[in-house]
């Protein structure tokens, strides 16, 4: 089949090209580059299924040729980056996706949005379940991101119930792995950065705020499994082992053999105190769990920023 994929040269996008075209399918990669970087693609410039091209999905553009699939996966996911492109966030989720919305409507194709457990805000409950409506500031700090979600979500059920578009929605838990950029701002490459360059390792508020971390391999393998199944609304996929930040803190000293201390700076505004996804929906409906467990995945990824680190090379 043929994919059309948003934000293909992002840290997932570029994950998910990779498994699409090993499985024989062709592939059309967009990416405006705001946050993408074509280092993530470069190893696929070659495949005869791989096409790139700089686009930006908010404005017009068209596809020729059969169009089979369309996912879309361009955003600007790290607080440091929607905090810098707020206008540009906000229009990702709502004319990008409906722009990929159309592009799946004109030719009768399968859509897929990957969505966010952001839509959670700060929750009340714990672990989150996909009928939970969520504690979002509409108008705080992180709303640009928080916001665009939860339209383009609302956008993709009214394209499925107003013209039977062929939809899945994910709601993605942190994730991690190779190809994540160093300056991405979010925890893991914030640790293993600060720890490659010897600087102490920052946490956020006392380091009692929860996260689960899910491997990037683990992440595609759901989102494949969500694509080619019949469940229309969102699906939670994320690893449920959840832990503290300053317990993450210690492991990622432990991995890199350092005793770098731990510097504490003030909580961001509207930061979420818990995070753990319930997966009980994705286990029944897409045979789906985790199986990298943190420790090997961690590796992977400290080796990956060892031979991109400015500071190592």
């Amino acid at each position: 089949m043929r994919y059309v994929i948003s934000g293909a040269a992002g840290f997932i996008g570029s994950h998910v090209c990779d498994v699409l075209l090993a499985e024989g399918h062709q592939v059309l990669a967009l990416d405006n580059l705001i946050t993408g970087s074509l280092k993530n693609i470069e190893h696929l410039q070659s495949h005869a299924g791989f096409s790139f091209r700089e686009c930006d999905v908010t404005k017009a553009f068209a596809v020729d040729g059969a169009v089979d699939n369309v996912w879309h996966m361009a955003s600007l996911a790290s607080p440091k980056k929607y905090g810098a492109f707020p206008i540009e966030t906000l229009e990702s989720g709502s004319t990008g996706t409906q722009r990929m919305l159309e592009l799946a409507h004109a030719h009768g194709a399968r859509f897929l949005i990957t969505s966010t457990s952001e839509c959670y805000g700060d929750p009340e409950i714990s672990p989150q379940t996909e009928d939970y409506w969520g504690r979002v500031n509409c108008v705080g700090e992180r709303s640009c991101y928080d916001e665009s979600k939860r339209y383009a979500e609302a956008i993709t059920m009214a394209f499925h119930r107003k013209y039977g578009v062929r939809t899945n929605i994910a709601r993605i838990f942190n994730t991690y792995g190779p190809r994540m950029a160093l300056d991405d701002g979010r925890v893991v490459p914030a640790f293993i950065d600060q720890a490659i360059q010897g600087n102490p390792l920052t946490v956020f508020g006392d380091g009692k705020q929860t996260r689960s971390f899910c491997y990037v391999s683990d992440l595609v393998d759901g989102l494949v499994r969500l694509s080619r199944s019949d469940e229309r609304f969102p699906v939670n996929l994320g690893n449920p082992a959840e832990m503290t930040i300053l317990e993450f803190a210690q492991r990622i000293q432990g991995l890199m053999e350092t005793n770098l201390p731990i510097r504490y700076e003030p909580l961001p505004s509207d930061d979420p105190k818990q995070r753990r996804p319930d997966i009980a929906k994705a286990k029944r409906t897409l045979d789906w769990e985790p199986k990298v467990n943190l420790e090997t995945g961690l590796r992977e990824t400290i080796a990956y920023f060892k031979t991109v680190s400015p500071v190592l090379s």
